[in-house]
């Protein structure tokens, strides 16, 4: 026993030593011959190593919380392209770098969306990072600021799905939009976004502070896109009783 943990250490397995004593009694009494018995092991050692990489893609994503596409009651946005969305859950639009951007108000599920469908991402073992437009110009700035921009450009290039929250609730600069549209440049046709706005696209010009750069990165946005406009009410407040104060 002392030389099976030990190998069992030095391969780093971790979900065999658990259960291969109670799988042993399990597999006497099914009469299973000692390659389907290995066999059970590996597979269940397998399934715990993909499930551990699932939930570290996760975590490191830097989700504010999770949430799914079934999760998601599309029958409060009714207008909302459910069978769409649902179809992008097989994340054929990685592998041709479609961006995804939801627009409207806030409170109807955008970023319930934008999280459900990059846990999907994770799942499948993808590459994913999560920002709020702001934190994502500030780590820019920051980057330009010590001289590492073209480094950290390269780094969020590479990223298989780069998700963007809450654009057009911060106040941006020239500077901060031209790092904004360094970004998309980078990952035009390379790889895929996820974009939430409350600013329609006509606003953009006075969200960037700069008519030019806004078309510009609009043009690299959606030249390969889904676009979903949402006008329902809040998501939210589903439920919530205005005059109770309860939900």
């Amino acid at each position: 026993m002392d030389d099976l943990e030990h190998y069992f250490e030095e391969l780093k397995l971790k979900r065999i030593p658990e259960i291969y004593k109670e799988e042993a009694k399990i597999a006497a009494e099914k009469k299973l011959d000692y390659t389907e018995y290995l066999s059970d092991l590996i597979e269940k050692e397998y399934q715990g190593k993909i499930e551990r990489s699932v939930n570290q893609r996760i975590h490191r994503a830097g989700f504010p919380c999770i949430k799914t596409i079934d999760g998601y009651d599309f029958t409060y946005q009714p207008q909302l392209n459910e069978k769409l969305i649902r179809n992008l859950s097989t994340l054929e639009y990685l592998d041709k770098a479609i961006n995804i951007i939801f627009v409207g108000p806030p409170g109807i599920g955008k970023s319930h969306l934008s999280i459900g469908l990059a846990i999907k991402a994770c799942e499948r073992r993808k590459r994913v990072m999560f920002y709020t437009a702001q934190e994502l110009v500030d780590e820019l700035a920051k980057a330009k600021l010590m001289g590492h921009l073209g480094r950290e450009l390269s780094k969020l290039g590479r990223i298989d799905l780069l998700v963007l929250d809450e654009l057009g609730y911060m106040d941006l600069t020239k500077d901060s939009a031209t790092l904004f549209f360094q970004l998309v440049s980078r990952r035009y046709e390379r790889g895929s976004i996820i974009l939430n706005t409350n600013r329609p696209f006509e606003e953009w010009g006075s969200l960037f502070k700069d008519n030019i750069i806004a078309t510009a990165i609009l043009d690299r946005l959606l030249h390969h896109s889904h676009v979903f406009y949402i006008t329902g009410k809040s998501y939210r407040l589903k439920g919530h009783n205005p005059k109770s104060g309860e939900k």
